[in-house]
């Protein structure tokens, strides 16, 4: 089915403490929030514009990311520190309990969101989240995650994303990482890049859910899983969540970013999920 949206996004910003978030707004009817970390509004623009064809749908780029400046850009951008940004969004819009659709570090951001400020979200679909803590050899995994970080601060860009790939699991195509960083990135690219590795990363991938918590919130939690994502790092981490969870994982389609690489084939497997008005 062919959908276009209902109306423009209206683009805007909202103080927080020691931040100036930029977030978009497109469509009319049920709240659904997009979210990444590091990843920002940009990349769920053509998910967002699907989904606006009936729902109020809104995405924001995360503290230190793009277009969301910092005061301190020396403070780490935890979880918690990003759900307390979602919060006071959503507590912007009032527009009553959203559903949200967190990918990787966004999805532990929609989790610490569901734990902090149950009140605010109804769903959260947590699609493929880096909870290296629920996995038997996390010791190894934030050893290797460290070294990524140094290898990165010390100036090795290339390695340090090609141990990141290695630690995710993630194989590419022949050719396609040279072609990645064939030259160096923008400026805006490599600002958040970089807080991302000194500042992001490591915060993000410790967070350890309050797996009690969450069962007894009372936030329904879809814990998504991509079908090309199978013994990748975020799968292992995801079925070790639905696992602790007592709940099944949903399959969507493609792996990590399927819903960036096919938007159209994305939208109705999140829609199967979506509270049903």
């Amino acid at each position: 089915m062919n959908r276009t949206t209902t109306a423009p996004a209206t683009v805007a910003t909202l103080e927080v403490p020691d931040a100036r978030l930029h977030y978009e707004v497109r469509g009319q009817g049920p709240l659904v929030v997009l979210v990444g970390a590091p990843m920002d509004a940009t990349s769920f623009a053509p998910l967002a514009d699907l989904l606006a064809t009936d729902h109020t749908v809104l995405t924001t780029d995360p503290r230190g990311a793009n277009r969301s400046t910092v005061a301190d850009p020396d403070r780490d951008s935890t979880p918690q520190l990003r759900a307390a940004d979602l919060a006071r969004l959503l507590t912007h819009l009032d527009a009553g309990a959203a559903t949200v659709f967190g990918s990787s570090g966004g999805a532990v951001t929609a989790l610490a969101l569901a734990e902090a400020h149950p009140e605010l979200v109804h769903t959260v679909v947590a699609h493929e989240p880096p909870l290296v803590e629920l996995l038997d050899d996390r010791e190894q995994l934030r050893a290797q995650t460290d070294d990524i970080v140094a290898t990165y601060l010390g100036g090795d860009r290339v390695g340090a994303w090609a141990k990141f790939l290695a630690q995710a699991d993630i194989v590419l195509p022949d050719g396609v990482f040279e072609m990645m960083f064939a030259g160096d990135p923008e400026p805006r690219q490599a600002a958040d890049e970089r807080f991302w590795f000194e500042h992001e990363i490591r915060g993000t991938i410790s967070w350890r859910p309050d797996i009690a918590g969450l069962r007894a919130g009372g936030v329904r939690i879809v814990v998504g899983i991509g079908e090309a994502s199978a013994g990748q790092l975020c799968d292992r981490a995801s079925s070790a969540l639905a696992g602790a969870l007592g709940i099944e994982p949903t399959m969507f389609p493609g792996g990590h970013t399927a819903f960036v690489e096919d938007p159209s084939g994305f939208d109705p497997h999140l829609r199967a999920v979506l509270p049903q008005s």
